[in-house]
């Protein structure tokens, strides 16, 4: 294989995740993934950081919502942007001598585009059952031009931890992590439940102390939310929560806003706070959580309890929203397939891209989380449709008024796949109403403030502008005019001199922190991976 030289050790501990995956149906939670690390970065895997690499002739979009400019040449030393020139204009030739010169390596970009590294603010590496290898999403990542994630968590505290010193070291092939964990995560409090204020305190030091970035709470009781959020601000530690329906009743979006909470991932919590005639949802007789499409069918019912759009409890949750500073990560994308089942589940990237293991974790079952699919009707994705339109119109409201709305996937859930995920995300936020500019400022520079801001950071990268580190993506089409251009299975377009359909795009180089990594290449190695496993497992059907 043109991939990693794996060690014998590494070897057998895939193919014994690989194995305990196939017997086990991929029917766990994977609540605690066990992951095999990312193998050490091979020699041919990205090239510098260079002591002058100089990106010649690309238009430039630079994440900050101004318009495109070209054509420029960037300047990076070692893993700095050092500068951006303005090389000449559209239709004249470029001065040669007025160029930036000097370079170790150029990339000519002469008729590309050039924005600022991808930022996922929802993000799972994977798991045992489903896609054992950190390289396998890592890689998927990178390949989409995704520079920074946020891991929700990636895993375990240690795993991810580690995991994450490795990628800051560019050590291993992966994006820039940042580790948020959940309250009792770590090997000190395995057996230690949370339940008292002073507890939750404790923990938060503790995570701090391992050297994490953030929280990812739940819907806790008030008590215990307050104590972890107000403990997590003394640390310097971001916080996000996904306000789960077993919680939300007590711990709406506005009840944790309120009390500090910096990012509302997903929607939980937000209908909840805008209900005309309710004070909890008015689940049917027979609700039972546990029962994954009861779970996802139910949820989407909300969409006519609120007086909606231009309401008083709506504009007045926004305003609040805005006043705190408040972090919308709406996550769009992970939801999708609950209005149209068939689309995502025949999605063009499966049958390249998709491990086995990670297509039996998706396929209808009662146990893996998201594989809800029991008796899936029109009913249900009418319900989701509607859900849509509504949240959509409060995140864009959002957004218009002047609110941070950032990019997170959550995928490997929900047929939703690593990278191919994160890019959807940012098509349904142009579907809510974004412009093309807003969507890659919420892709880059509003994922890096969130970032960021809890220790009252500038930012350091998320931006193309000389002193923030180089964290770039070049593509040769205009993801303006078509945000698919960065899928990597790219865009389908009439060739006019052929008469045929072709498939154009899909990102050429991902630099991140100055080294330049083949994009292609990349999702090239994740193809052979998901070949070998299917070999492997002797899997000939396509899905």
């Amino acid at each position: 294989m043109k991939l990693r030289n794996r060690s014998q050790m590494t070897c057998s501990l895939l193919l014994s995740a690989l194995l305990m995956a196939g017997a086990q149906s991929a029917m766990a939670q994977d609540d605690s993934p066990s992951m095999i690390p990312a193998p050490d970065r091979a020699s041919d895997e990205g090239g510098g950081p260079y002591t002058k690499l100089i990106i010649r002739g690309a238009t430039l979009i630079d994440g900050t919502g101004a318009p495109p400019i070209g054509p420029v040449d960037i300047v990076i030393e070692n893993n700095r942007i050092t500068e951006v020139k303005s090389v000449g204009y559209p239709g004249l030739e470029i001065v040669e001598e007025k160029r930036p010169s000097d370079a170790t390596r150029e990339i000519d970009a002469h008729g590309s585009y050039v924005m600022p590294g991808i930022i996922d603010m929802h993000t799972h590496t994977g798991g045992s059952t489903k896609a054992p290898e950190a390289e396998y999403s890592y890689k998927l990542w990178m390949g989409h031009g995704i520079t920074t994630v946020r891991g929700v968590p990636s895993s375990d505290v240690e795993f991810s931890l580690s995991e994450k010193a490795r990628s800051a070291k560019n050590e291993i092939v992966a994006p820039r992590i940042f580790s948020y964990h959940r309250p009792g995560s770590g090997e000190k409090y395995a057996d230690v439940d949370i339940l008292t204020p002073e507890a939750a305190r404790e923990w938060v030091r503790y995570i701090a102390g391992e050297g994490a970035d953030g929280l990812k709470l739940g819907s806790y009781r008030p008590a215990i939310m307050e104590a972890l959020l107000d403990e997590a601000k003394k640390q310097g530690l971001g916080s996000t929560a996904h306000l789960g329906q077993m919680g939300v009743a007590q711990m709406n979006a506005q009840d944790a806003a309120i009390l500090g909470l910096g990012t509302l991932t997903h929607y939980y919590g937000l209908f909840e706070a805008m209900y005309e005639n309710n004070d909890v949802q008015p689940w049917p007789v027979d609700m039972n959580y546990n029962n994954e499409q009861h779970r996802f069918g139910q949820v989407a019912r909300q969409w006519n309890l609120i007086a909606g759009r231009g309401s008083e409890k709506w504009n007045s949750l926004l305003q609040e929203f805005k006043t705190l500073d408040f972090t919308l990560d709406p996550t769009f994308s992970i939801y999708s397939a609950g209005r149209d089942v068939m689309r995502v589940r025949n999605a063009d990237w499966h049958k390249e891209y998709t491990l086995p293991t990670q297509w039996d974790f998706y396929t209808p079952n009662r146990e893996s989380h998201g594989a809800y699919w029991f008796d899936w009707t029109t009913a249900d994705e009418v319900a989701w449709k509607n859900f849509y339109r509504v949240w959509m119109q409060f995140v864009n409201d959002y957004k218009n008024m002047g609110g941070r709305v950032t990019v997170g996937s959550d995928s490997g859930f929900i047929y939703q796949l690593y990278g191919f995920g994160t890019i959807l995300e940012m098509e349904m936020l142009q579907e809510a109403g974004f412009h093309p500019l807003e969507v890659v400022r919420s892709a880059t520079m509003h994922g890096a403030q969130a970032l960021h801001a809890p220790k009252g950071q500038e930012i350091e990268f998320g931006v193309v502008r000389p002193g923030l580190l180089a964290d770039v993506i070049i593509v040769d089409e205009n993801p303006l005019a078509n945000l698919k251009v960065l899928y990597g299975t790219g865009a389908v377009r009439l060739n006019d001199d052929t008469g045929r359909p072709e498939r154009v795009g899909g990102v050429r180089y991902t630099i991140k922190d100055g080294i330049v990594y083949d994009a292609k290449a990349l999702l090239a190695d994740v193809a052979e991976m998901v070949a070998q496993q299917k070999a492997e497992r002797g899997d000939l059907e396509e899905y």
